[in-house]
C-alpha cells in the first residue's frame, strides 16, 4: 500500500468532527446557492408559485377550415383558408398577428442578410450550393386576399416575416373573430434551401416528392408572459403556436399518396379497396404491413396523372398542420397496442420512396411504436389518432403534429453504414418525440429552444437505452468536456437566435444536464414523479422555464436553484478534484499504547544514506564506555510515572463530565478529504472507495457540502477498514472536463501517440518523365 502523504494526529476533541466547508474563505456560496426567485418571474394567477397553471390561466385558440392546391409543374401551392380566432385573454385586441414563414426564402429576408459570417478555411459544398440557390429562388408569399366573414377587405401589414391584421372594431373578452386569407407560393428545392419544408426531384424518374410545412398564414400566440409573439422568423427560433382544430382538403395529382396531420376523412375515395382493407389490417397486426406496396408505387414512377385529386384530413386541439404528397410514397403501418384513441388503435404510418428501403420499411414504424411506449409512460399518454415519419427533403428531420419528415436513408446499393442505421433510428424516435413535446406541452419554441429541444432529447436518450443494449448515443457526458471547457460558450437560458453551437447548447447539454438530475442528484423515482407531473400538468398548455423549474421542486421536495444556475444559467462547467486525503490517527492518550506507536512509527521511517553509510563507523562512546550514561540505553517507550498520573488525571475528568472513557480505545480509521470546484458548478461528489482488503463501496456526497464554500470542502470519514483508493465520479456521467484530478493515490495520464516519417520533397522531373539518363563514366585506358 502506498503511504499516505500526512499521518496527522486526531486529538480527542476531534471525535466532533463533521464534513465541513471553509465559510468566511474565497468561494462565496451567495451566487451559487442563491434562490432563483430574483430572476423567475413573480408568481401570480396565470402561473402559481409551485408552476402549476393558476386558477386564472388562459391561453387563446385558432381554428383552420384549408384549400390548398399543389401544382406539381411549378412546384407552387395555391390556398385559401378561414380562420376562428377565439380570445379568451382578459384584453381587448385590436390586431391580430400571424406568421409568413415562407417569407424566410425571400431574397430580403433578415434570414439571408444578417446569415453568419463564412469562415473561408472551412467553406462548404453545401454553403456554395445554398448561395448559388439564392441567385435564382426566392419565395415571398404572395397574399391575394384578407377579408372578413362578409366578404370585406382588411387593412393588413406585412413586416417581414409576420403580417398585422388590423380589426374593424376590439376583439373583448371571450369573443370570436372570422377571416379568410387567400395566398400563393413557390415551394422550395432540396438543393441548395434544405430546411424545415420542401421537395425534391429524383433524377432517375423526374418525379417529386413533397414535404410541406409553414405553408399557410398561422396565427401567432399571444401569451400571459410577453404579449404578441412576432419575433421574426431567423431560422433558428422554430415557432410559438396556438391550439385549434383543422379541416383541410388537399388537391393533388391524382396519383400521389398524401400524408398529413390528423386524420384521412375520404379513404373511400382516394384510396383502393385493396388499400383500404391492408390499412383495416394493419389496425391489429403484429408488425408493420404495406397500404402502398413497393410495387404499387414503381408502377407508378413513370405514370402521367391526367387529373387532380383531392385528400381530406382533419384534426383536433393540434398546433400546426404539415404534409407530404409524392406519387413515389411506399406505405406501411401497424397499429402501436396499448395506445388507443377514441376506441381504436392508434396508428403508426411510413411514407418512404424505394429509395428508403431496407432501412425505412425495417426500422421507421417500430420506431415510432417505441417512442410512442416510452414517451407515454415518462409523460401520459399519446392523445392523437396517427403518428406519422416521412422519408423527405429536409436537414435532418423536423417535427409537426402528428407527423414528422426524416433524412437518412441507405446507400444506392441498399448497404448502409452503422451510423446511418443509428441515425434513421434515433431522428424518427428523436422527431416523433415531439408529439409530446411541443406540440402538446406547448413551450414557446422562438423564445427557449431548449425546452423542447433539451427536454425530447434527453426523453430520446432514455428511447434509446430501451431500444437495444448499448445504444451508441450521441449525446452522453464524455462527448460533452471539449464544448463544456470552451469560452465562447452562452447560457442554455439564451434566446434561441443568440444561441451559438446549437446542438451542445440546446439539445446535448441539457440531456446530459437532465440525465445527471435524474441518476446522480434527485434519484430516479423522485425525478420520473416529478416530471410527469411537470407533463400532466401543462398538457395543451404552454409551459415557460420557470414553470417546469418550479414543478420539479415542488414535487419532489428538493432544492435545485443551485442546478439550475449552474447548468442553465451560467457557462461554468464540471472540474472537481480530490486535492489530499488525510489518515488521522485517534490518540489514545494512555502511555503504554502510544510511546510504544511511536517508537514504532520512528522505527519504520526510512534509512537515510548518510545514516546508512555511516553505521560501520568506529563510534567513540564504544572506545570510551564511561561516556556512556542513563539514556545511552534509555526505552524511550517506558511508561514514567507522570506519564501515568496525567492518564489516570483524564479519565477521571472524563468521567466526571459524564463522557465515556473506552471512547479513546476506538479502533476506527479516519480519513480528511479536501476537494476543489475548479470549473465552477457545484455538483454532488460521488465517491468510489477501495479498501485494502479488495472491498470497494458508492458514496454520493450531496452538492450541499459546497453550501459554505464554493470552491473548496472536505469530507470527513470513520471507516472500520484501511482506504487504499479513492475515485471521484467513478462512473464517468458528470462531464468532468478534467478527470485525471479524480484519483487518490494519482494515476498516470494515458496517451496515444503516433510515429511520423518526414515527406520527400515531390519531383516534377520525374513524374513528367524529364529525367535524363546518367552519363557514365568513360572507362580508363589501359597504358
Amino acid at each position: 500500500m502506498r503511504p499516505f502523504p500526512t499521518i496527522p494526529v486526531l486529538a480527542a476533541a476531534g471525535l466532533l468532527l463533521t464534513a465541513v466547508g471553509s465559510a468566511g474563505q474565497p468561494g462565496s456560496p451567495v451566487a451559487k446557492f442563491q434562490q432563483l426567485e430574483q430572476l423567475l418571474p413573480s408568481p401570480n394567477a396565470q402561473r402559481n408559485a409551485a408552476g402549476a397553471p393558476g386558477p386564472g390561466y388562459w391561453q387563446n385558440r385558432a381554428d383552420y377550415s384549408i384549400d390548398a392546391e399543389l401544382d406539381e409543374t411549378t412546384h407552387a401551392l395555391t390556398g385559401k383558408g378561414t380562420i376562428a380566432y377565439h380570445n379568451n385573454s382578459p384584453d381587448a385586441l385590436t390586431y391580430l398577428w400571424l406568421q409568413l414563414d415562407p417569407n424566410f426564402f425571400s431574397h430580403n429576408a433578415d434570414a439571408r442578410t444578417i446569415d453568419r459570417p463564412v469562415d473561408p478555411t472551412k467553406f462548404g459544398y453545401k454553403k456554395l450550393e445554398a448561395l448559388l440557390t439564392e441567385e435564382t429562388y426566392s419565395s415571398d408569399l404572395e397574399i391575394r386576399e384578407v377579408v372578413d366573414a362578409a366578404g370585406q377587405p382588411l387593412k393588413h401589414t406585412i413586416v417581414k416575416t409576420m403580417m398585422r391584421v388590423d380589426l374593424p372594431a376590439p376583439l373583448a373578452p371571450g369573443a370570436s373573430y372570422k377571416f379568410t386569407i387567400a395566398w400563393h407560393y413557390k415551394l422550395n428545392p432540396w438543393k441548395g434551401s434544405a430546411s424545415r419544408t420542401g421537395y425534391e426531384v429524383f433524377e432517375s424518374d423526374g418525379n417529386a416528392l413533397y414535404v410541406v410545412a409553414q405553408w399557410f398564414p398561422r396565427l401567432a400566440a399571444y401569451t400571459d408572459y410577453t404579449g404578441w409573439q412576432h419575433k421574426q422568423y431567423l431560422g433558428t427560433g422554430e415557432f410559438t403556436l396556438e391550439f385549434g382544430d383543422y379541416d383541410v382538403r388537399l388537391t393533388v395529382p391524382e396519383d400521389h399518396i398524401v400524408s398529413a396531420t390528423g386524420e384521412l376523412q375520404n379513404a373511400d375515395t382516394v384510396l383502393t379497396a385493396a388499400q383500404r382493407d391492408r390499412l383495416k389490417q394493419a389496425a391489429t397486426a403484429k408488425s408493420p404491413l404495406f397500404i402502398v406496396t413497393p410495387d404499387e408505387a414503381k408502377a407508378l414512377e413513370h405514370h402521367k396523372p391526367a387529373a387532380k385529386k383531392t385528400w381530406i384530413f382533419h384534426a383536433e386541439n393540434v398546433r400546426d398542420f404539415a404534409f407530404a404528397s409524392s406519387r413515389r410514397f411506399i406505405w406501411d403501418a401497424m397499429g402501436a397496442a396499448g395506445h388507443d384513441y377514441k376506441g381504436h388503435p392508434v396508428m403508426a404510418m411510413s411514407f418512404y420512396p424505394k429509395e428508403g428501403m431496407p432501412l425505412w420499411d425495417k426500422y421507421s414504424t417500430h420506431a415510432i411504436v417505441h417512442t410512442l411506449d416510452v414517451y407515454s409512460r415518462f409523460t401520459f399518454d399519446y392523445p392523437y389518432p396517427v403518428a406519422i415519419s416521412v422519408n423527405g427533403p429536409v436537414g435532418g428531420g423536423m417535427e409537426y403534429p402528428m407527423i414528422c419528415f426524416n433524412r437518412p436513408r441507405p446507400d444506392p446499393d441498399g448497404t448502409y453504414p452503422k451510423r446511418t442505421k443509428y441515425s434513421l433510428i434515433g431522428v424518427v424516435i428523436h422527431e416523433v418525440g415531439h408529439n409530446y413535446t411541443p406540440m402538446i406541452l406547448n413551450s414557446d419554441e422562438r423564445q427557449w429552444t431548449w425546452m423542447d429541444e433539451g427536454l425530447n432529447s434527453f426523453l430520446q436518450s432514455l428511447a434509446q437505452e430501451e431500444w437495444e443494449k448499448d445504444y451508441p448515443q450521441g449525446r452522453d457526458a464524455r462527448a460533452m468536456t471539449d464544448y463544456m471547457r470552451r469560452t465562447d460558450r452562452v447560457p442554455i437560458m439564451t434566446n434561441s437566435e443568440s444561441i451559438y453551437e446549437l446542438g451542445y447548447n440546446s439539445y446535448a447539454q441539457p440531456t446530459i444536464a437532465l440525465n445527471m438530475l435524474r441518476d446522480v442528484v434527485m434519484g430516479r423515482e423522485l425525478f420520473d414523479h416529478a416530471f410527469r407531473t411537470y407533463a400532466q400538468r401543462w398538457m395543451f398548455k404552454r409551459p415557460t422555464p420557470a414553470d417546469f423549474f418550479r414543478t420539479m421542486e415542488d414535487d419532489s421536495g428538493v432544492d435545485l436553484d443551485w442546478f439550475w444556475r449552474g447548468w442553465f444559467y451560467s457557462v461554468d462547467h464540471v472540474d472537481l478534484a480530490i486535492d489530499n486525503v488525510r489518515c488521522l490517527q485517534l490518540d489514545s492518550r494512555d502511555p503504554a499504547v502510544e510511546k510504544p506507536k511511536a517508537k514504532a512509527e520512528k522505527d519504520a521511517l526510512p534509512v537515510t544514506h548518510l545514516r546508512e553509510r555511516n553505521a560501520a563507523l568506529p563510534k567513540r562512546v564504544d572506545r570510551y564506555p564511561e561516556l556512556k550514561d542513563f539514556y545511552t540505553d534509555y526505552d524511550e517507550t517506558t511508561v514514567i510515572p507522570t506519564d501515568k498520573l496525567h492518564y489516570d488525571r483524564l479519565l477521571a475528568e472524563l468521567k466526571e463530565a459524564q463522557l465515556d472513557p473506552t471512547l479513546l480505545k476506538t479502533v476506527r480509521n479516519f480519513y480528511l478529504i479536501d476537494f476543489s470546484n475548479l470549473g465552477g458548478i457545484v455538483m454532488p461528489l460521488p465517491l468510489k472507495i477501495e479498501y485494502t482488503d479488495g472491498t470497494t463501496e458508492e458514496m454520493m456526497i450531496p452538492a450541499e457540502i459546497w453550501r459554505h464554500n464554493t470552491e473548496k470542502c472536505s469530507k470527513f470519514i470513520m471507516t472500520k477498514k484501511e482506504i487504499k483508493s479513492i475515485v471521484l465520479d467513478a462512473r464517468d456521467e458528470m462531464a468532468d472536463c478534467n478527470i485525471d484530478n479524480n484519483f487518490w493515490p494519482r494515476r498516470p495520464v494515458k496517451t496515444n501517440f503516433q510515429l511520423f516519417k518526414d515527406e520527400n520533397e515531390k519531383n516534377p522531373m520525374r513524374e513528367l518523365g524529364k529525367a535524363k539518363p546518367a552519363v557514365e563514366k568513360p572507362a580508363e585506358k589501359k597504358p
